[in-house]
């Protein structure tokens, strides 16, 4: 089969449900919340452009289950139903062309900026790398109360999502936020049952997942965001990571998608060399790997051999051909995209129709040698086509670095002043 082919097939999950092609958007935190943390026009507005570009599976980025504990300004909490009809409109649009969606759901632990939280917790309270600390306070170690309290909230969350019409939800368990803090040793240093071994330090996640099903039944899609690896000596590495995705295969979640890193070793940013010397890894790349483009198909392909439930790979693919090649290989039954579908909306129409297709994405630098380490600027770079979209505009494909920061900043102090003015307000 060509790669139009292999990517134009249908993928039947566990619970029946059948994503229409190979391809997901991966979840990407839109900030397209209003200062009051509610649903806005533009993301419905937004989710119809990709599902007019032919998406399968569309994840929706960063929803909070908790308004006290923000991932970034203008977030979209969900903790009741006051935007019930928005979110139905949101559900419907990603929908209008026949692929599904699924909200991610999160909650962020210690990593939430000073300037949104005071107080923010952790499993452990373990500050974050001395360069980050001006951004990111140093948490409060979490009360039985405040775990079984973020179990009730993925729950609650799950099954309003339930309600609105969203075909699944995806934990986010990746990428440093709370679900991750709690499975790294490095972020949970915990001495009851909630820390120690991996089969403890994946106790919560276990129970959202677990408390997740209770709330939405047996068809509904559930899946999971979770790293291979931390990239931190002593934190979460892969022999954790497998341990984890074969207890929730056999618990019966729908889909694992594969990622890595944190705000502290953005590995999600990065290519193969960078998780080679996070390791500890002194030897080459392979050309071989090079060639594969995504970041963590070799454990995919061994978490292949462990696990039956499908699995997503995000993080590097960049042509037709790279991401037609992981398919057809076994490693992975649906390709993650992030970036490509921030500058190039309609990618999966153009590749189906039989476009040889390779991505303009490239790294964008700033030359601030701390931003650039910490992948912030790009995050924010690509979260400013999202609005572009979301307003009705086209994106743009690629801005100089240096300029992109300086309009990135003021945005987020913008943003920042008048999300803490709605949250008081609210």
């Amino acid at each position: 089969m060509n790669a139009s082919q292999t990517l134009g097939q249908p993928l039947t999950l566990p619970n029946g449900s059948v994503v229409p092609n190979r391809f997901a958007k991966s979840a990407l935190s839109e900030t397209l919340g209003s200062v009051d943390l509610r649903v806005t026009k533009a993301l419905p507005k937004l989710y119809q452009r990709w599902a007019e570009g032919g998406t399968g599976l569309s994840f929706t980025g960063n929803v909070m289950i908790d308004r006290r504990h923000l991932g970034e300004p203008n977030n979209v909490v969900l903790e009741d139903d006051r935007d019930m009809d928005m979110l139905k409109a949101w559900a419907a649009a990603a929908k209008s062309q026949g692929g599904l969606v699924w909200m991610q759901l999160n909650h962020p632990g210690k990593q939430t900026p000073k300037m949104l939280n005071k107080d923010p917790m952790s499993p452990s309270a373990i500050p974050f790398r001395k360069e980050m600390q001006a951004f990111f306070g140093t948490p409060r170690a979490m009360t039985e109360d405040d775990i079984q309290d973020c179990i009730k909230r993925f729950a609650n969350a799950a099954a309003l999502a339930k309600q609105a019409g969203f075909d699944g939800v995806q934990i986010h368990g990746a990428h440093g936020y709370l679900v991750s803090q709690f499975l790294s040793p490095h972020h949970n240093q915990r001495e009851d049952h909630w820390g120690g071994s991996i089969e403890n330090r994946m106790r919560f996640v276990v129970e959202v997942y677990k408390a997740m099903r209770d709330a939405t039944g047996k068809d509904f899609s559930i899946g999971i965001k979770m790293n291979s690896a931390d990239f931190q000596r002593g934190g979460f590495d892969e022999n954790d990571a497998a341990t984890v995705a074969t207890t929730l295969a056999g618990l019966g979640i729908d889909l694992i998608e594969i990622s890595g890193g944190t705000y502290e070793t953005p590995a999600m940013a990065q290519g193969s060399e960078h998780h080679n010397k996070k390791l500890g890894k002194d030897e080459p790349v392979k050309e071989s790997t090079k060639l594969r483009e995504a970041y963590f198909l070799e454990f995919a392909e061994m978490l292949r051999s462990k696990v039956d439930v499908p699995l997503m790979v995000t993080g590097g693919f960049r042509t037709s051909e790279g991401m037609a090649a992981a398919v057809e290989s076994g490693a992975c039954d649906l390709v993650g995209l992030g970036r490509p579908l921030c500058v190039e909306p309609d990618l999966v129409k153009r590749i189906l129709s039989g476009e040889d297709f390779t991505s303009v994405v490239r790294p964008i630098k700033t030359g601030v040698k701390m931003i650039d380490k910490m992948a912030l600027m790009e995050v924010s770079w690509y979260e400013r086509q999202l609005h572009r979209m979301g307003k009705g505009k086209a994106p743009r494909r690629q801005d100089q670095g240096f300029w992109s920061l300086i309009d990135v900043l003021w945005l987020m102090t913008y943003r920042g002043l008048f999300n803490r003015v709605g949250r008081l307000r609210a």
